[in-house]
C-alpha cells in the first residue's frame, strides 16, 4: 500500500510540475480516439484546468492514472520502440540512453509523466524508473510542496441584540431538554418501583 501511495504521489507531482502550456500542447496533439477518451474523463472540456481538476478528483479511483496514460501514450510507444528488446525491463543506462531522444520529441514534462505513469502502473522496471524520477537531473520530479495549514482566526465576539436573542433561545432549549430528560428519568424510576 505504501509503495502504491508513493507511486501515485510521484504521478501527482509530475502532473503538477507540467505547465498549463505543456498540458494544453499535449492535449492538442492527441489523435481522435485519445481526445474522445480524454473528453469523457474531463467532462467534455480538454484544457489544462479540466485535466488537472479531473486528475485531482480521480487520484484514488484510477482516473488520474488513466488521464496520464492517454496523454503519454505516444511518448511511451516511442520509448518502447527505442528500447527494442529491452523495453520490458530496461536498465538505468538503457533508459538514460533513449530518454534524451524522447524528451527532444515529446518534451521533458511528457517524458516525466510517462515515467511516473509506468511506476504507477507497476511495470517490471518500476524500481529503476522510480530511481530516475528521484535522482536523474533531467527528469527528476520536483519535491512535494509542504502542506499549508492555516489557523482559522476567530472573530472577536460581537454583541448584538440578534446574537443575544439567539443565545437566550439556545439556553432556553437546553434547559427544556434537561427538564424533559429529568421528568423521563423520574417517570421511569416510579414505574420500576411499582413493578
Amino acid at each position: 500500500m505504501k509503495t502504491r501511495l508513493q507511486a501515485l504521489g510521484l504521478l501527482d507531482r509530475s502532473l503538477r510540475a507540467a505547465s498549463d502550456e505543456e498540458l494544453d500542447a499535449l492535449a492538442g496533439s492527441l489523435g481522435d480516439d485519445h481526445r474522445e477518451a480524454m473528453e469523457r474523463m474531463t467532462g467534455g472540456e480538454l484544457t489544462a484546468a479540466s485535466i488537472r481538476e479531473a486528475a485531482t478528483k480521480g487520484r484514488i479511483d484510477g482516473t488520474m492514472e488513466s488521464i496520464v496514460m492517454v496523454l503519454t501514450d505516444a511518448a511511451l510507444a516511442d520509448c518502447i520502440e527505442k528500447l527494442g528488446d529491452h523495453a520490458d525491463n530496461p536498465t538505468t543506462e538503457q533508459l538514460q540512453g533513449v530518454l534524451p531522444g524522447v524528451i527532444e520529441r515529446h518534451g521533458v514534462a511528457t517524458a516525466r509523466l510517462m515515467l511516473a505513469s509506468t511506476v504507477a502502473g507497476e511495470a517490471t522496471a518500476a524500481p529503476v524508473i522510480r530511481d530516475l524520477l528521484k535522482h536523474d537531473e533531467t527528469v527528476k520530479v520536483p519535491p512535494a510542496e509542504p502542506a499549508r495549514t492555516a489557523v482559522a482566526a476567530r472573530r472577536p465576539e460581537e454583541s448584538s441584540p440578534e446574537r443575544e436573542a439567539m443565545r437566550a433561545k439556545r439556553q432556553e432549549l437546553k434547559a427544556k431538554k434537561r427538564d424533559d430528560a429529568r421528568i423521563r428519568r423520574e417517570q421511569s424510576a416510579r414505574a420500576r418501583h411499582r413493578a
